[in-house]
């Protein structure tokens, strides 16, 4: 079974979010998209601290998915350095896992 991951960006905006769901379900490089809207994020950028409204966006995955995922999001996306995070998936129920694998491609083919 392949190891499967939990996907963590965020985007400024609800639109942005969904332009990039999109274009990671369509290359059938995430399975599914949760877009969580109006959370508050604090984070240091250029020596100073920052408040910003997001997008959360949380996907599933597997695991040898992830360099195509990070190229896209960071092709499309607006951050100069979007947040890009994979979390493993310790378990789970077989039938939605085999349709996590099943959702996305394989070795470079749709």
């Amino acid at each position: 079974m392949a190891e499967y991951l939990v996907m963590l960006s965020t985007a400024p905006s609800i639109e942005e979010g969904e332009r990039l769901a999109k274009e990671l379900l369509n290359g059938k490089l995430v399975a599914c998209v949760n877009l969580i809207p109006h959370i508050r994020s604090l984070y240091w950028w250029e020596g100073k601290i920052e408040e910003d409204d997001e997008v959360l966006i949380i996907a599933k995955t597997r695991k040898e998915l992830t360099q195509e995922i990070i190229s896209l999001v960071k092709e499309l996306h607006s951050y100069e350095v979007p947040e890009v995070l994979f979390l493993p998936v310790e378990g789970g129920n077989p039938d939605y896992l085999r349709w996590v694998d099943d959702s996305t491609k394989r070795n470079g083919s749709c």
